[in-house]
């Protein structure tokens, strides 16, 4: 099964990869290296998913937002490189978390974006982390990641 056929399978149709809200790309391609720039979470209405965990929004709100930062990092994906077979390797996520000073569950939140990295690209999406709490991020949403990828 393709990348493209397993997002089938999942019910996911891909939206038009975002573009850059100020002065930067969506994508770098650096030798066999894909950096994406920040995703935000944009429900299937299109409507943003704003909110603060742990104050706001709770947790399984978080993985969902976190869920659709990364439909949006596999849409700049194939919008970059025509294919979604060409991902090689998912190498690193970071996840930003709009957090309440007290709210310390940002990894079960990333997982959010994690589970479909795997689920979508298999034993390739298994990747390297870092999910981190912040005190607000663009557009007041939830949460906002970032990936590097390998292509071949």
């Amino acid at each position: 099964m393709t990348p493209e056929d397993k997002l089938a399978a999942l019910g996911i149709t891909l939206p038009t990869a975002a573009a850059p809200a100020a002065n930067y790309v969506p994508t770098v391609q650096a030798g066999n290296l894909l950096h994406i720039s920040g995703q935000i979470p944009f429900a299937e209405d299109g409507s943003l998913m704003k909110g603060r965990l742990g104050d706001t929004v709770d947790v399984p709100y978080g993985q969902a937002a976190a869920r659709r930062c990364a439909v949006g990092l596999i849409a700049q994906m194939k919008a970059a490189l025509g294919e979604l077979s060409r991902v090689k390797r998912v190498v690193k996520l970071g996840v930003f978390v709009a957090s309440h000073p007290d709210f310390t569950s940002q990894p079960e939140v990333g997982n959010g974006a994690s589970d479909l990295m795997v689920e979508v690209f298999g034993d390739a999406g298994r990747h390297a982390r870092a999910a981190v709490g912040v005190a607000v991020l663009p557009r007041g949403v939830a949460v906002e990641v970032d990936a590097v990828v390998e292509i071949g």
